[in-house]
């Protein structure tokens, strides 16, 4: 920051990473008059001191690949003095960071889709169970996580061992395959074959009870933004869901992204490109916020105050 006679000054300190320290944090930047603040992206540990400066501030969070240091000269000290200097001459390019609803939206729907794979691995694991006990259900039925396998499965977790009563479970148009289900169902079930199903059909339900949950609050959060879901849930071969997901990954300010194709890039549709002596090669852009470094959690931030660096 400047003194009185206009020259750049520095003044570096310490501060920890939780809330009350970075809430002093705060306090010192507004009362050297900062107005810009500076900080590299590393994993997630950004996050709670942007959050915590992001409304006194116009804070950049810079990927920490683009403002790299000279080898060998590597310290929390000198690399503020050095974010703080690029920031001072206008050359850092802060990523783009969404507003507090589009993130939550966005932790939701992210969530939802680990529990949506959760359950599809789980569901892998009772078709190779089913196998090795020479259940053939899957070969009849085509989803057997349906009604009708439900209440099979549940039946040979209760010691039904008979296949025409199991065959007999099918409902609707599965029941004319009540032959077939026969022999599907004439299998060497055994008592550690139930125990086991029946821990897996209990995580099963246990998942889908969580993504419908999720789902629930995912509908309430982008109530605020129905129009926008409806623009690429109109689009063929693009559902709700996704639709959600899309609006959660990239907001509904398009002002962000100069154009169509730095959205494509950010979302990581579209190839980088990296040129070096004629040798060309390609990159995919992060679906990330920024991509960092992974260090340890410091509060190391630059900032710059009217006129000079801090």
């Amino acid at each position: 920051m400047p003194d009185v006679e206009g020259n750049t000054v520095e003044q570096v300190r310490g501060y920890g990473t939780t809330t009350p320290d970075l809430l002093e944090l705060l306090d010192w930047l507004k009362a050297l008059g900062i107005t810009h603040v500076a900080m590299e992206s590393t994993g997630v540990y950004w996050r709670p001191i942007y959050y915590v400066l992001e409304n006194d501030f116009e804070v950049l969070l810079v990927n920490a690949a683009h403002i790299k240091h000279v080898p060998g000269r590597k310290t929390d000290t000198i690399d503020a003095a050095w974010i703080a200097r690029l920031l001072a001459h206008g050359l850092l390019k802060g990523s783009f960071v969404p507003p507090k609803p589009i993130r939550e939206l966005r932790d939701l729907t992210r969530y939802r889709r680990v529990l949506m794979d959760d359950r599809t691995r789980e569901i892998n694991r009772l078709h190779k169970l089913l196998e090795d006990a020479d259940v053939k259900l899957a070969t009849v039925v085509s989803d057997v996580m349906g009604v009708s396998g439900r209440e099979m499965m549940r039946a040979l977790i209760a010691d039904q061992d008979d296949p025409e009563v199991l065959a007999d479970l099918a409902k609707r148009r599965l029941r004319s395959k009540i032959p077939r289900l026969h022999k599907a169902l004439t299998a060497r079930f055994s008592d550690h074959h139930a125990f086991l199903l029946d821990r897996m059909l209990r995580r099963i339900e246990d998942i889908e009870a969580d993504i419908d949950a999720i789902s629930e609050r995912v509908e309430a959060k982008i109530a605020p933004f129905g129009k926008e879901v409806e623009l690429p849930d109109s689009i063929p071969g693009i559902g709700r869901i996704a639709a959600q997901v899309i609006i959660a990954e990239i907001g509904v300010d398009m002002s962000r992204f100069p154009t169509a194709r730095h959205v494509a890039l950010w979302a990581g549709v579209c190839p980088g490109q990296n040129e070096s002596a004629g040798d060309v090669g390609a990159s995919v852009g992060s679906t990330d916020v920024a991509r960092g470094s992974g260090r340890s959690p410091s509060a190391t931030v630059a900032a710059r105050a009217r006129g000079g660096a801090c």
